[in-house]
């Protein structure tokens, strides 16, 4: 496994939407494996390729704790086919925009139909934290980011800090 490099805010991938796979080969499950890794060693407990400069609709996701056991989820060609009526607000972060979190609005709820690790169709219901992480992991296989969800003053005031917090950690 490797730990890959992590394209950030505005690199023009992020912006472009993703390419679905035929299927779950050797290579898929190598550049899932290299993910999982990168997202761990970034202390992230998602990853969408885009992320890692490759415009195909892959994800990883793992909201384990650090004191709890690793439970990573696999999605190649993730969809959502439900959503609840209900929404709820929660601070994100984004790899893609290092040092930088906001309050954000998502569906409480999602069920999701993707293609695992091993090439098998499955669903999954997915409620609280792990709800808000698996739309804004595939708001990346659509060229969104969680900023392009907040009011546009909002995110020029996090810009401003994003530009900052580049300055000051760049050792310049």
């Amino acid at each position: 496994m490797a730990i890959l490099k992590l394209f950030e805010y505005p690199h023009p991938i992020l912006k472009q939407k993703t390419e679905k796979l035929d299927k779950v080969d050797e290579e898929t499950r190598k550049l899932l494996d290299d993910m999982l890794e990168t997202m761990y060693a970034s202390n992230g407990c998602g990853l969408a390729a885009p992320q890692i400069g490759i415009s195909k609709r892959i994800v990883v996701i793992d909201i384990a704790h650090e004191d709890e056991e690793a439970n990573p989820i696999y999605m190649v060609n993730p969809e959502i086919i439900w959503r609840s009526d209900e929404k709820v607000c929660g601070e994100e972060g984004c790899l893609s925009v290092p040092g930088q979190r906001a309050e954000v609005e998502r569906f409480a709820s999602v069920k999701i139909k993707y293609i695992d690790y091993n090439g098998n169709e499955q669903e999954l219901l997915a409620e609280d934290f792990l709800a808000i992480a698996v739309q804004h992991e595939l708001d990346h296989l659509d060229g969104i980011l969680y900023i392009d969800h907040l009011s546009r003053l909002k995110r020029q005031m996090l810009l401003k800090k994003l530009e900052k917090f580049r300055k000051e950690n760049s050792g310049n």
